[in-house]
Formats: C-alpha cells, sequence, structure tokens
C-alpha cells in the first residue's frame, strides 16, 4: 500500500483545495436553497458530481485516486453532498453505466447527475434481508412488460423517490438461487404501488414498505440480461462500502463528542479527565484509523485491478457498532439531561438525534450479523451459518 500521491494527484487537491477556499468560505450557510443550486451548478460545470464516471456519460473521467481525493478534502470542509441523487450516484448510477443499454444511459444518468429525481433500491423483503437471494418478489414476462407483484420492506426515501431499481424473482425454478434474479428500473408513480412509511424512535420516517400489485414494468427498463440481476446487485453495493468518505465524517463526530466531554461535569470534574471516558473516546479514534487503514488497502487493490474481496464488511461493521457506541456515550455523558429533547437539550438535541437514528445505517446495507456472517465465510473461511 503506498500512500505518496502523485505529482498530478497533488496538483489535483491543490485545485480541490483552492475551489473550496473560493466558494466555501468560513460561516456560509450551506443550507440554504440559493446556496444549495449554485453549489451544485458549479459542481457541474467541474464535472465533479459523477467524477470518476466515464466522460462520455457524462462524468468526469477521472481517476479512482482523484474520486478519494476529492471526497475526503468535500469532507473535511463539512462541504454539502457532491449531488442531491444519494441513491443514484452511489448505487443506480454505476450499475446503469456497467450494465445499462445506450437508451438507458441517455434517459437516467443526466438527470441522476443534475439531481432532478430521487432514486430508492428495492432489495429487502420480509423474508429476505440477511439471506437476499431468497427474495420472492415476483416478476412474470408478459409480452413487452414485466408484471410484478409482492412487498419490500426497509426501503430508504422510497416516499419521495420517482425511481426505484428493483430486484424481482423470473425464474422460480432456478437450481441456484441467486440465479432467476432480475433487475428492473421501476417508475414509481406506475399504477400498483403503494408505499407505507415506517417511523423509527426519533419521529423519523427515511424507511418504507413498498408493495406491488400487478405492477407492469416494461421490459426496456431491464437493468442486465434477465436472470442476472444477483451480479448488477453486487456490483452497485460495492459502491457503498468503501468507508473512506465515512471516516471523515465519523471523525467530526468524535471530535464534537469530545468537545461535550470537555463541557460536561462528572463527579465535580469535566468528564474528559475521567479515564473511562477518554479510554472509550481513545478506543473509538483507533477504530476509526483502522478504518481509513482498511478503506485504503480496499482502495489499493481497485487500483492494481485485482478482484475485489469482502473486506468492505469489515468498515460496515466498524461503522455500524461507532455509530451506536458514539450514541451511548454522549447520552451518558448527560446524565439525566440526556433524556431531554429538543431546543433545551445540550447541544439543541443533537446527541439525541444521533442516539436515535442509528438504524438508518446499522440496518441499510445489512446489519452487523450480516457483516459478521460475511467476514467470517467469505475472508476467515469459517463454515457456512
Amino acid at each position: 500500500m503506498d500512500f505518496h500521491l502523485t505529482p498530478e494527484e497533488e496538483a489535483f487537491r491543490a485545485e480541490v483545495r483552492a475551489f473550496l477556499d473560493a466558494n466555501l468560505p468560513p460561516g456560509t450557510n450551506t443550507a440554504s436553497f440559493g446556496f444549495l443550486s449554485e453549489w451544485n451548478r458549479k459542481l457541474r460545470e467541474k464535472r465533479w458530481i459523477g467524477f470518476s464516471w466515464p466522460k462520455e456519460v457524462g462524468g468526469g473521467g477521472g481517476s479512482l485516486m482523484q474520486q478519494v481525493i476529492l471526497k475526503e478534502e468535500m469532507a473535511k470542509r463539512k462541504a454539502p453532498p457532491l449531488g442531491t441523487c444519494f441513491m443514484g450516484l452511489a448505487w443506480v448510477g454505476p450499475a446503469i453505466v456497467q450494465y445499462g443499454t445506450d437508451e438507458q444511459k441517455r434517459r437516467f444518468i443526466p438527470d441522476i447527475l443534475d439531481g432532478r429525481v430521487q432514486w430508492c433500491t428495492g432489495y429487502s423483503e420480509p423474508g429476505a434481508g440477511s439471506d437476499l437471494a431468497a427474495l420472492q418478489c415476483r416478476g412474470v414476462r408478459d409480452g413487452s412488460h414485466y408484471v410484478v407483484n409482492g412487498q419490500k420492506i426497509w426501503t430508504s426515501i422510497a416516499m419521495w423517490s420517482q425511481w426505484m431499481i428493483l430486484l424481482v424473482r423470473t425464474d422460480p425454478n432456478a437450481k441456484v438461487k441467486h440465479d432467476g434474479i432480475t433487475c428492473l428500473l421501476v417508475e414509481m408513480s406506475t399504477p400498483g404501488i403503494t408505499v407505507r412509511p415506517l417511523k423509527n424512535m426519533s419521529g423519523g420516517t427515511m424507511f418504507s414498505e413498498v408493495f406491488f400489485d400487478d405492477v407492469r414494468v416494461p421490459v426496456e427498463n431491464r437493468l442486465g440480461v434477465e436472470g442476472d440481476g444477483w451480479r448488477v446487485t453486487i456490483s452497485a453495493l460495492a459502491n457503498e462500502r468503501s468507508g473512506i468518505a465515512e471516516v471523515e465524517g465519523l471523525r467530526r463526530n468524535l471530535d464534537a463528542l469530545r468537545d461535550l466531554a470537555r463541557r460536561t461535569e462528572r463527579r465535580g470534574r469535566k468528564a474528559l479527565e475521567d479515564p473511562t471516558i477518554r479510554r472509550r473516546i481513545v478506543r473509538a479514534e483507533a477504530r476509526i484509523e483502522a478504518m481509513r487503514l482498511n478503506g485504503m488497502r480496499f482502495l489499493t487493490r481497485q487500483l492494481r485491478g485485482e478482484p475485489l474481496g469482502s473486506e468492505t464488511s469489515i468498515n460496515k461493521l466498524h461503522r455500524a457498532t461507532l455509530e451506536v457506541d458514539l450514541g451511548e456515550l454522549a447520552i451518558e455523558l448527560q446524565g439525566s439531561a440526556g433524556l431531554v429533547t429538543g431546543r433545551d437539550a445540550a447541544d439543541g438535541g443533537r446527541w439525541q438525534r444521533f442516539a436515535l437514528n442509528w438504524p438508518e445505517v446499522v440496518i441499510g446495507g445489512g446489519t452487523p450479523n450480516i457483516q459478521k456472517n460475511i467476514i467470517a465465510e467469505r475472508i476467515l473461511g469459517l463454515p457456512h451459518d
């Protein structure tokens, strides 16, 4: 693993920093609509949204290392996201770039890059979460359409998404359960689709369950070959789990938690002076650094063109447990005041929301138990669970 950048990569880092100095000065209200609109316009002009995608589809044609540099520098400066269509940029777009027809690329990629639409992912089902290949949502070919019936659950942002990338079983008699699965691109306004929000502990509704009742999807909206949806999905999920960009976010949360410990008193002294608290913070810092190094290992394999394994599950597991642990520590630091929410709570209730919102991170992309099974079976070679 070589941590040294080439002169061209160092020059690109300097370019990104100069852009941030000019367009994101300290004190900028990054939440205002006017700023975000102008921000995304400038990013699109530089082709930094979808930066590593091929230029012929509207991307920047940048290298993988340059993309890492771009995300790192943006995260360090707490910049708004690179684009507003998260699912589209993280999962759907790369899948369409790799497996889509020319017509699908022309139809869907520009809207993803410009943030004109939102996408959700129809993967998990009530009986197929940890074992996604056991999904039973059916897609039956009827002339120029697939007729879809079934249910999905834990579908992020389905309530305000215009499109879904959906996995259905088109061959129920396949000898191997990973076969016979097909990937469809489904417009959420199609008749027969019902979305029911699932409220989490903090009152948010990031997740939903989605029902399909004789939903007709044009065959032209199939992504990849019929029965090859599992390969399309694995490629899409691999784009989510490198974890390098998440490291800076975790570091910021840990810095804020350290500051909270500095401002909070326990038994007549600052909480940060308590050896137990200091030990928990240092352990979290070490785990975050382990995530960074593991992400670099994964990146190195990508740069070498080597086959990608399941090492990214390590970072997914680290992040999930860190989110829970940091939230619990923040509430503990506040004592009985940790039960107070809203404006009267410490830091405006930030830590209460943080502690209650962990399911969105922990469940999304595979629960800790799923990641442990993947690590045990595919990395350590232990018997199948």
